[in-house]
């Protein structure tokens, strides 16, 4: 019985952890880039959303971006970028087309597209990332 109650303390301990500390969605841009993608990668994925207000697609898939990452639980942080306000690090990822979306670990992109893809796709680009089977092959 002991054992089964340290067991639970764990779990109860990491599931409030996980709780507490995971915020699904970020705002990222020119000043806090490295912070927000570049380090928290390290931790957890990090799918990049390039987008513009003025974008018909990227208020499309936004919504679809932003419903799969509360989903996910934890799974991968979701970091919006305003390439109209923050077209430094656009330039620095050769942004030329949005909605641009990349997926970063451990400091790198590792997977990425282009365009206003259907929620299915985009979960199934997620499961294909997110499960390690694409380290870069796209």
């Amino acid at each position: 019985m002991d054992e089964l109650e340290k067991i639970r303390a764990k779990k109860m301990k990491e599931f409030f952890q996980k709780q507490n500390n995971v915020q699904a969605i970020v705002e990222a841009g020119d000043n806090n880039f490295n912070e927000e993608v570049l380090q928290r990668s390290n931790k957890t994925p990090v799918v990049v959303d390039f987008w513009s207000p003025l974008c018909l697609p990227c208020t499309r898939l936004g919504p679809v971006l932003e419903k799969l990452a509360n989903d996910h639980k934890g799974g991968f942080v979701l970091a919006k970028i305003n390439v109209d306000l923050n077209p430094r690090i656009s330039h620095v990822f050769s942004v030329s087309s949005i909605p641009s979306v990349k997926m970063f670990k451990n400091g790198v992109v590792v997977s990425e597209f282009v365009g206003a893809l259907g929620e299915l796709s985009v979960q199934q680009w997620l499961n294909t990332n997110l499960n390690g089977q694409n380290e870069r092959g796209d």
